[in-house]
């Protein structure tokens, strides 16, 4: 057993958590004047905060795809490529800038993250649907729908405590890993 390898069962269970979480969140939306915003943005961007950028991608790219393949098939391409990517960036971003503030890096990571969805979703809209107005007509929504996902995501993160649990659970699980290596 390696030294440094952490249990991927661990791994494996959260990220098909997230995922599950993404594919139900994909099943409502709340409606609004207009439209829906849909509350799958929020775990996308949790999970992308939390997760490597490998696990962001199979909550954001591939429970978007099944979520929409499951109950809106039109966009479901569009919603692999843009929340997979979405997903992508937060985790890089929040991993691999300013490591001395996680909390500023992971807020910078779903700004982005949030700009990718919108254009995103804005460009697939058009190419789906075959016109630049309809796309236009639910451009507020992409952009509240990002918004709310961005700020509900950095909020279950660090002032509600998801964070922290992650990270405690991770340490933990390293912990036990270092302990079977050297029992063994």
């Amino acid at each position: 057993m390696n030294r440094n390898k952490i249990n991927p069962t661990i791994h494996i269970t959260i990220t098909a958590v997230f995922m599950a979480l993404n594919i139900a969140m994909a099943s409502f939306g709340i409606p609004v004047p207009g439209g829906h915003l849909y509350l799958c943005d929020v775990i996308i961007c949790l999970a992308s905060i939390l997760l490597n950028p490998f696990e962001a991608f199979v909550v954001g790219g591939i429970g978007a795809f099944i979520g929409d393949m499951i109950f809106y098939p039109l966009p479901m391409f569009v919603s692999l490529v843009t929340h997979g990517l979405q997903a992508v960036v937060i985790s890089l971003i929040a991993h691999h800038t300013l490591k001395k503030h996680p909390k500023i890096a992971s807020g910078i990571g779903v700004a982005v993250g949030a700009v990718i969805m919108v254009v995103g979703y804005t460009l697939g809209k058009t190419f789906v649907y075959s016109t630049f107005e309809y796309a236009m007509i639910k451009l507020p929504y992409e952009i509240a729908q990002g918004t709310l996902g961005a700020v509900m995501g950095m909020v279950l993160c660090w002032p509600c405590g998801i964070g922290k649990l992650y990270h405690n659970l991770m340490a933990r699980n390293e912990r036990h890993a270092k302990h079977e290596v050297t029992t063994d």
